[in-house]
């Protein structure tokens, strides 16, 4: 079974993906269409929306040019399987979507926490708007890196195509989630669900905002976890110092230019690893403005 999925997986990502695209085109353009006429939304802007679609087709370039390297690994890896999940098991799909939504969550919650993965995370931030081409402003690195958290799952017996069949539901869900066009629903799926309100949330830079709401398509993890807050204050999006660029490769590699800067400064082994695996905004001196310090600054 292990040989089969190999003609999908060698673009990096489920088909599943793929397919979705004329979805995203008739959406993107429905909800730019409804913000011109309705007072209430931010219209789409040219520049801030083509960076968004240009990071989107060049995550898919990398992701396909990773997933060769991506297949040998996950297939070595289910070769070695604790168990067998089989496909064909209703069970094992239910299995499935919360343990990879868990995942993601892990994943999604070390990328705002760890500088490294959030050099690759942090261009998904980078707009001050907050529409459905957002959802597409995805990382040019993140294919390379990000992947490895998923290698439990199919350690623990489930096909890689399977995975990626699951991450690709979960991303379809998530895109949806990036619109100011959907206000709160009702409390039972705010209360179980990643929902527009709470995804909002993620995206602002206000400091009681910053590192919270990473769920995937359930918010019980950031229940769970201590890492909920529910939309409240108007959310101001972006990053909490803004590029003031439409430039991508400022906006796809700045993060890491500045680890490599950071690191090039340090003058001791603790330096270099607080630069690179330390929390973004950290610094040696202990001044730095990391979101735990500035979520500590807010009025209680």
């Amino acid at each position: 079974m292990v040989n089969r999925p190999r003609s999908a997986l060698r673009l990096g990502m489920s088909p599943l993906l793929l397919w979705a695209i004329p979805f995203f085109v008739v959406t993107l353009v429905a909800e730019a269409l409804w913000a011109r006429r309705a007072r209430t939304l931010r219209p789409y802007e040219l520049k801030d929306t083509a960076t968004s679609l240009s990071l989107g087709i060049v995550h898919l370039g990398v992701a396909a040019l990773a997933g060769g390297a991506v297949l040998v690994l996950w297939g070595w890896v289910h070769d070695h399987r604790l168990f067998d999940l089989r496909a064909d098991a209703w069970w094992s799909w239910v299995l499935l979507l919360f343990l990879e939504d868990l995942t993601y969550y892990v994943w999604h919650r070390t990328s705002h926490e760890v500088r490294f993965f959030w050099a690759s995370h942090v261009n998904h931030h980078s707009s001050t708007a907050y529409n459905l081409s957002t959802a597409l402003r995805q990382s040019v690195t993140d294919p390379l890196t990000g992947h490895v958290f998923w290698l439990p799952l199919v350690l623990l017996g489930f096909h890689p195509l399977m995975v990626v069949t699951q991450q690709a539901v979960s991303l379809l869900y998530q895109y949806l989630l990036h619109t100011e066009a959907v206000g709160r629903l009702p409390g039972v799926i705010e209360a179980v669900f990643n929902t527009p309100s709470h995804h909002r949330v993620h995206h602002g830079s206000n400091a009681a905002y910053l590192d919270r709401n990473h769920a995937g398509i359930f918010i019980i993890w950031d229940r769970l976890f201590g890492t909920f807050v529910p939309e409240r204050e108007p959310v101001v999006y972006g990053l909490t110092k803004d590029l003031g660029t439409f430039n991508f490769l400022t906006v796809a590699f700045h993060e890491w230019a500045a680890i490599g800067r950071d690191v090039k400064r340090a003058k001791s082994v603790r330096e270099v690893l607080g630069a690179v695996f330390g929390p973004p905004g950290w610094q040696a001196d202990g001044r730095g403005e990391t979101s735990a310090v500035l979520r500590a600054r807010v009025p209680r």
